[in-house]
């Protein structure tokens, strides 16, 4: 999907940019990226015309892999049925996939999130070996498929290979079910070398690192890794109570506290989940500017708890949401999901956005994609320099229908389901058009192939 280097304009007669809704909007983009804004303009001949464009959502935390799993976890496990039941039938799904099958699945999820409306994906990626745990030939085999998947669908990446050496807190051994993601820090400097290498044929591809959370890392194998990177940050935080009770008896603190007290934690970070924290933790996280990667979803599907999200909001804090588990992909309900959770918790309505100015969709929406892009370290949005990311919704949909500004956005998040999202571009290119993917046929076709020889 390589970029045209000619100029193409598009028009819409309502966009929502980053000072807000502006009509008859003419954006030109050359190379992939917006190249100029002009608003109160007539369509002109060659110019793709639309009739509502919202600028792509970033999906800021996403495991691939799990999507061939979704589905399979959903029995009735009593009072036993937790995270830690679902991770291990979860290492078992994994134990089972081969590279081309890590790409196919991949492929699957990338097409899903862009007919949803995410335009890049933080592939937060840690299966790295072959099944008995030995390196591939190429070490950065399973990155490289990755990067094949976004390549064929036309997703944006942020690749974050995870560094993962142990199985709890204080350096413990790993367990044998964990000896596909197992590096030391040496091997992961090279994985990403070959990371570099596998990305290279995409237009706009961030690396970046994932110390996969407190559990998998120690604290000197943190100093050594942050300075092989000047990209994004993302680690797994304080997503179970058990992980925080195990992260107090091993050092005294609650695991934001500790990271807070021996990392320099800034806006490069994102802390995935970040459900089980103090007010002073919260203080924190809202002082240093990082990302709080909230994935509803998954969240709920896990049963991990709720973050919380209405102080964080009011104070500052800076989010994004992120399909996680890919159990479900579905850029609207994450949103959506991200607001009903705490209405259910907080007994109200409306309880995110700030006050009666700010619609909840419109609050969602900006707050996801700020947040987002900040974690996946890309522009935010529809501004010169960005990359061509958009969304066109359907106004003439049964749910946005007699609707204008921020009630579409309201609608599309709360009201609608299939067909509100018509046409997808990324980085220029046409990816989606009336709702499906351009190449949907094919890799649903490999989806299918790849399960029947994991699962058959």
């Amino acid at each position: 999907m390589s970029d045209s280097r000619s100029p193409h304009c598009f028009h819409a007669a309502h966009a929502l940019l980053a000072e807000g809704w502006a009509r008859d909007v003419r954006l030109q983009v050359q190379g992939g990226r917006i190249a100029r804004i002009e608003t109160e303009q007539g369509a002109q001949d060659g110019d793709t015309c639309v009739g509502l464009l919202l600028p792509g959502l970033p999906n800021l935390h996403s495991h691939a892999f799990q999507r061939g799993m979704a589905g399979l976890t959903e029995i009735g496990g009593g009072d036993g049925d937790s995270f830690w039941s679902w991770r291990e039938l979860m290492y078992r799904f994994l134990a089972h996939l081969r590279p081309e099958a890590v790409q196919a699945i991949a492929a699957q999820a990338y097409m899903e999130m862009l007919e949803s409306g995410f335009t890049r994906v933080g592939e937060f990626h840690y299966l790295h070996h072959q099944a008995d745990g030995q390196p591939h030939a190429d070490p950065a085999e399973m990155s490289a498929r990755i990067a094949a998947a976004a390549e064929q669908t036309g997703i944006g990446l942020t690749l974050l290979p995870v560094f993962y050496a142990h199985a709890d807190f204080g350096g413990a051994p790993p367990n044998p079910a964990q000896r596909r993601l197992i590096h030391d820090v040496d091997g992961f400097a090279r994985l990403l070398e070959g990371a570099k290498t596998a990305l290279a044929t995409l237009p706009d591809a961030v690396l970046g690192i994932a110390p996969h959370s407190l559990r998998a890392v120690t604290g000197e194998e943190l100093d050594a890794l942050l300075p092989l990177t000047t990209g994004p940050v993302h680690i797994h935080i304080a997503e179970q109570v058990r992980e925080v009770e195990a992260c107090l008896a091993w050092s005294g603190q609650r695991p934001v506290q500790w990271l807070y007290e021996n990392a320099a934690v800034d806006e490069r970070w994102c802390l995935v989940h970040a459900t089980h924290i103090t007010d002073a933790e919260r203080a924190r996280i809202v002082a240093s500017q990082a990302v709080a990667g909230l994935c509803p979803i998954t969240e709920a599907n896990l049963g991990d708890g709720l973050f919380p999200m209405q102080v964080f909001a009011r104070e500052g804090g800076r989010f994004g949401v992120g399909s996680d588990s890919n159990v479900l992909i579905d850029a609207a309900e994450e949103l959506r999901l991200l607001e009903y959770g705490q209405r259910l918790a907080l007994r109200g309505r409306n309880v995110l956005a700030p006050d009666a100015t700010r619609s909840s969709g419109r609050f969602l929406f900006e707050g996801a994609l700020q947040g987002g892009a900040q974690a996946l370290g890309v522009a935010a949005g529809l501004q010169v320099g960005a990359s061509a990311d958009l969304l066109e919704l359907d106004p003439a949909h049964p749910a946005l229908q007699a609707r204008q500004n921020d009630a579409w956005l309201d609608s599309w998040v709360f009201a609608a389901r299939n067909g509100a999202l018509r046409s997808v571009w990324r980085h220029g290119r046409q990816v989606v058009a009336d709702g499906r993917h351009l190449q949907r046929e094919a890799i649903t076709t490999a989806f299918a192939a790849a399960l029947r020889g994991v699962l058959g």
